[in-house]
């Protein structure tokens, strides 16, 4: 379930996930997220959305073991609705954003994260291919060349790299405090206005985000039978380096 949503402050309103610590999504949680937040869209009392999660972790990303083509590109049709939403959200990141859970975050207009948070697109360490539009949303916020380095390498940044690069906004050690100040200051602005801005802003972006999530479906579901996946998450349980053969 993804908690209640209620308004913190004056138009403002906190959607939380409440799948402690890790708080793995699957599609029943984007289901649930993304009918909430298009709720919200008709809300005329709520001008900006945080997002936020229970527990250590903002979210450790999804398992796809098993699920095939057919079952991604269903997950992926809620992550693209949770792109689609109206008014401005503001992600509050602690402990670890992994993987799918990092293409959360990044759906979200804005993050402000602990300086100890662990943001990862860790994809490749795993044999498998980045996923929830990453594809679009890594480089257009940290550019073509450092997201390169982020895919390829799999490496995590801490939460006070993320701002430095520009992954993340603002550093905060109580992210989802910093998360509504910041939300509580763009919800100043005229609601109209915030929500024909965002959408001139954004029309580009939903296009590469639709088209992007029917490229990274069909590749993962060509990685999910390789040896190399298997043994990438293999060596993630056992936390070992991975021996990956190419296959």
């Amino acid at each position: 379930m993804s908690g209640l949503v209620g308004t913190v402050t004056d138009r403002v309103a906190m959607l939380e996930m409440r799948r402690p610590p890790n708080n793995y999504f699957d599609e029943a949680l984007l289901t649930e997220l993304a009918d909430a937040l298009h709720a919200l869209d008709d809300d005329a009392g709520i001008s900006c959305i945080v997002l936020c999660s229970q527990g250590k972790h903002f979210c450790a990303g999804a398992d796809l073991r098993g699920m095939g083509e057919a079952g991604i590109r269903r997950i992926y049709r809620q992550a693209f609705r949770l792109f689609s939403g109206r008014k401005p959200i503001v992600a509050a990141v602690q402990g670890a954003a992994v993987g799918g859970g990092l293409g959360l975050a990044m759906a979200a207009d804005f993050r402000v994260a602990a300086p100890q948070a662990r943001l990862t697109a860790n994809f490749a360490r795993l044999g498998f291919h980045q996923g929830f539009a990453l594809s679009v949303t890594l480089p257009r916020t940290v550019g073509e060349q450092r997201a390169a380095e982020l895919l390829y390498t799999g490496r995590p940044v801490s939460g006070e790299e993320a701002v430095a690069i520009g992954l993340c906004d603002r550093l905060a050690e109580d992210p989802r405090g910093g998360a509504l100040v910041l939300a509580e200051q763009i919800a100043s602005s005229a609601p109209l206005s915030l929500v024909a801005i965002r959408a001139t802003l954004r029309r580009r972006l939903l296009g590469e985000v639709w088209a992007a999530l029917d490229n990274e479906a069909a590749a993962q579901a060509a990685l999910l039978g390789t040896a190399d996946f298997a043994e990438g998450l293999a060596a993630s349980v056992e936390k070992r380096p991975p021996r990956f053969i190419g296959s």
